[in-house]
């Protein structure tokens, strides 16, 4: 398995520690069984926020541009830069718990990962699946640079909105339809009016477009129109894919800056025409009044020529979905550039076979469908980027020739440039040493390496021991939200160039989002930082943190005020095992994963008492005790077999759910033995036997294999706490104790299933249920040290039998004396408060001499009219729908239920003041 390489640029989230926990957890439980494992470490160089950090920090401490230094002077500040802060990812994964193979950590930026992407790059060139071709592509102004669709940030707009843009002098407004007139050629008084809400592009509109069966414009088709900032004549072309019942059914078409309008204007022919530059400013095609203005800036001063030509015919408020560029900030634009292209279409046809055979599982398998959707409509992937930290294309100009026969630029591939020089020779028939190459200026996208990652993790393209043991990987485990942009792209280049696919199960977890379900972001100040949950941080640090950052003023005040608000006195210290507890009980199924402090604190308390339940066992055990071997263990009690059944349902569902890999399943259960079973229900049932003197030997064993299973159960999910406590307990005579409770055997179901007693652990299940139903009725009567005694009376012959054989756990558990049968028909003690628990059963308590009726009736009184009170108000809500309501039904029926107690208490000690009250003779 490898780790997700996360971005080298800064520090792990909260998102990552989710996987860290999952895959750690996995890691360790197969280590744990006696799997060979191998979990390879590594992070990625993440071009485009890399640079732009650096470049940041250059502006910030020398005042100087990239553009001031040499490629290599730039490139030797970012190496610099990552030999300084890589290392924080390393320290927080630690802190985590991760348990990787640290000798193979990689970067996708050292030397095998160089020498697999250029030879991928080669390969899949020499298969014809990368080509070179001037096409559309997302461009981000601020950056100078393509960006992949997963830079591409689709943010919606209500209507009319202000954004403060980088490079933009003022605010900039969006979210409003612009209606301009189009007049028709030799007709003065007629017009085609479209609507367009990025008036900057209308210099480079070619052609005014209308549906085919639009009647409104039937009597124009073929006619010309004249463009309102040029007066250039523009055809009205018909094409099916207008929408006549949107706006005024018009639109106009940008090829060179629209997706859409470009695949209209290569099925009509039309040229298109570039109006905006790399940096954001208009072309000299626009005209001098427009060239060199920034793109908003020229928006302004276009509105302003269409109102003075009288062309202008209407402003307003107009939803809209803006992409945004989410490395800068930045509109993204469309731009035609000339780009190295990866063909998609059949590589993606065989990664949506490979999920449809089964080949691929993907787990939960409701993402099937977005895998099958996303590869049926894939289009070519970019992968040029405009940047100098990446890896270069490994690509060359042939300088001063051409294409044979279509006139195009001449472009070689090689590995290194004497290969790409034979290339060239080859191509034009030209000795390689009259030829000049230059090399391609551009990098790879940063996924373009990320694709690779399973199998130049391990050497890939050499043969080496550990790609022929470990690839394909066993498992890979990621966020839903790397489905596609990297698992998808994964599968692709992994199949091409390996012939096998990079992994047969794909494993994806949700999001993390706050506790209100906002997703996490640095501007809302709800980005968490592992360390700070695991240590704790005071509010003035994470306050200092958010200052540090790369927040505008405004986005700053914004994040301060949401982070005094959601922790006013800072994160408490969780630890690593409570964080990893709780962020592996939400598993990877469902919806997203809403994160609270408050829930993580309560994991904190778990491990608490599991710590001082440890203590309470080593205490029993003692300086001298030695463990039995497992197979003489032999339960004493009933209460003893109970608890070891119980142990060996834990270990069963337990495995149960690492092999369905339901981290959830395995942490409910977990808690539920070390918190009901052990702690709240065997240790109370078993003190009074441990205080026997002399002290009979059949429970501290018990403990002792409670302990020990139970802290080996525990392992994977909390390390720390479980190697700690686990190195206390003493050793098994005549056997070598493991090393680290990490490589110790894992507790199988099958060792154990002897121990199992369903049927037991049914009649313990009624046991308890009493010992609840006596808890409550002490609590009607508010009996706080009192111990009354209790009888049990069953109508059923069968069940006093049950309750026969754990009279005296039930009284300890009930909080009680002694525990008695009534037998069935036999009229209880008078004055003993009476219950019941079932149709079949009935408890009954004594309270003569432990309840003064005259003092416990006001204080029933008070507690009825609060209650009461709660239900009027309760009554009082207007019915709503949903879980809501059901909230609101089930908190009805248990003040109902509440009420009825208390009156039966208060008439039960009315009737006890009746009973004793001095007769007069």
């Amino acid at each position: 398995m490898c780790i997700p390489p996360p971005n080298v640029t800064g520090s792990l989230h909260i998102g990552h520690a989710l996987t860290v926990a999952i895959q750690d957890a996995l890691v360790r439980w197969h280590r744990m069984r006696g799997d060979q494992v191998l979990w390879v470490p590594g992070s990625d160089h993440a071009g485009i926020a890399t640079q732009a950090v650096v470049e940041k920090q250059l502006w910030k401490e020398q005042g100087v541009r990239r553009h001031e230094l040499s490629r290599e002077a730039f490139l030797r500040e970012v190496w610099k830069w990552k030999e300084e802060k890589g290392g924080e990812i390393c320290e927080q994964l630690r802190m985590l718990g991760a348990s990787l193979d640290w000798d193979r950590e990689c970067f996708t930026m050292d030397t095998g990962s160089s020498v697999a992407v250029t030879e991928a790059f080669v390969r899949l060139y020499k298969a014809g699946l990368l080509y070179r071709n001037r096409q559309l592509v997302n461009w981000s102004c601020a950056l100078r640079s393509a960006i992949s669709d997963i830079e591409v940030e689709s943010r919606p707009l209500p209507g009319r909105t202000e954004l403060r843009l980088p490079g933009c002098p003022a605010p900039v407004s969006f979210g409003l339809l612009v209606s301009v007139a189009f007049p028709v050629d030799g007709e003065p008084d007629a017009e085609v009016v479209i609507g367009t809400t990025r008036p900057e592009t209308l210099p480079g509109d070619v052609a005014v477009a209308v549906h085919p069966n639009d009647s409104r414009y039937t009597h124009l088709h073929g006619r010309q129109l004249r463009h309102p900032l040029t007066g250039h004549l523009l055809p009205l072309i018909t094409d099916s894919t207008v929408q006549p019942h949107l706006g005024t059914g018009a639109v106009k078409v940008t090829p060179a800056h629209s997706p859409a309008d470009a695949e209209m204007g290569a099925r009509h022919g039309l040229s298109p025409q570039s109006v905006i530059a790399e940096d954001g400013t208009m072309t000299s095609l626009c005209g001098d009044w427009l060239q060199g203005l920034h793109r908003f800036v020229a928006r302004e001063k276009i509105m302003s020529a269409l109102r003075e030509r009288g062309l202008f015919r209407d402003l307003q408020s107009h939803p809209m979905v803006l992409p945004i560029c989410s490395r800068s900030g930045d509109v993204v634009e469309y731009l035609l550039k000339s780009q190295w292209f990866v063909r998609c279409r059949e590589m993606g046809h065989q990664a949506a076979k490979a999920v449809e055979s089964g080949a691929l599982g993907l787990h939960p398998p409701f993402h099937q469908k977005n895998w099958q959707h996303w590869f049926s409509h894939i289009g070519d992937w970019c992968v040029s980027r405009q940047l100098w930290w990446g890896h270069q294309i490994p690509a060359y100009l042939v300088v001063e020739e051409q294409a044979k026969g279509d006139g195009e630029d001449c472009w070689v591939v090689g590995r290194s440039e004497a290969e790409a020089r034979e290339a060239a020779a080859e191509l034009t028939g030209r000795p390689g040493a009259e030829l000049t190459l230059e090399r391609d200026p551009d990098v790879l996208d940063t996924w373009f390496s990320s694709a690779l990652f399973p199998f130049s993790a391990l050497g890939w393209p050499q043969e080496t021991p550990d790609l022929a043991r470990f690839y394909p990987l066993s498992l890979l485990e990621t966020g839903s939200d790397l489905l596609l942009f990297w698992v998808g792209r994964m599968v692709m280049l992994g199949t091409q160039l390996t012939g096998q696919l990079p992994f047969s199960k794909v494993l994806l977890h949700s999001m993390v989002r706050d506790r209100q379900g906002r997703k996490m972001s640095k501007s809302l100040g709800n980005v968490l930082d592992p360390r700070d949950i695991i240590t704790g941080a005071e509010l003035q640090v994470l306050q200092e943190k958010l200052r540090d950052g790369n927040l505008d003023p405004a986005e700053l005040a914004i994040a301060a005020a949401a982070q005094r608000k959601d922790f006013p006195h800072g994160i408490p210290e969780c630890g690593t095992d409570a964080l990893r507890f709780t962020l592996c009980s939400h598993g990877a199924l469902g919806g997203d994963l809403n994160l609270s402090i408050s829930e993580v604190l309560s994991s904190r308390h778990f491990c608490n008492k599991i710590w001082n339940a440890l203590r309470f066992i080593l205490k029993v055990l003692g300086e001298k005790f030695t463990p039995e071997p497992a197979e003489e263990l032999s339960p004493s009690s009933p209460v003893d077999a109970w608890i070891l059944s119980r142990l060996a349902l834990t270990a069963e569902q337990c495995e149960r759910g690492f092999l369905t890999r339901e981290l959830s399943l395995v942490t409910h259960t977990l808690h539920h033995f070390w918190l009901h079973n052990l702690c709240d229900t065997y240790l109370e049932a078993v003190k009074p036997v441990l205080a026997r003197s002399p002290r009979p030997s059949g429970p501290p064993q018990i403990l002792f294999f409670c302990a020990d299973i139970g802290l080996r159960l525990l392992a994977p999910l909390m390390p720390f706490l479980a190697e700690e406590l686990w190195q206390r307990l003493p050793t098994r005579p005549g056997c070598s104790p493991a090393p680290s409770i990490c490589v110790a055997p894992y507790p199988s179901a099958h060792s154990l299933e002897h121990w199992r007693q369903p049927e037991l652990e049914q009649r313990f299940s009624q046991v308890q249920e009493a010992a609840q139903g006596l808890r409550a009725l002490r609590a009607t009567y508010q009996l706080t040290k009192a111990r009354p005694q209790v009888l049990l009376q069953s109508s059923e012959p069968g069940e006093q039998g049950l309750f026969e054989a754990f009279l005296e756990p039930l009284g300890t558990l009930g909080h009680c004396g002694a525990v008695g049968l009534l037998s069935p028909g036999v009229a209880a003690p008078s004055g003993w408060a009476q219950a019941p628990l079932s149709d079949t059963v009935q408890i009954f308590m004594e309270l003569q001499g432990l309840v003064d009726p005259q003092t416990h009736l006001p204080l029933l009184a008070a507690r009825r009219h609060k209650l009461q009170k709660q239900l009027e108000d309760l009554l009082a809500q207007t019915p709503s729908h949903g879980a809501a309501e059901t909230q609101r039904q089930q908190r009805l029926s248990s003040l109902q239920m509440e009420l009825l107690k208390l009156d039966k208490a208060a008439s039960h000690l009315r009737q006890l003041m009746e009973e004793f009250r001095p007769r007069e003779c």
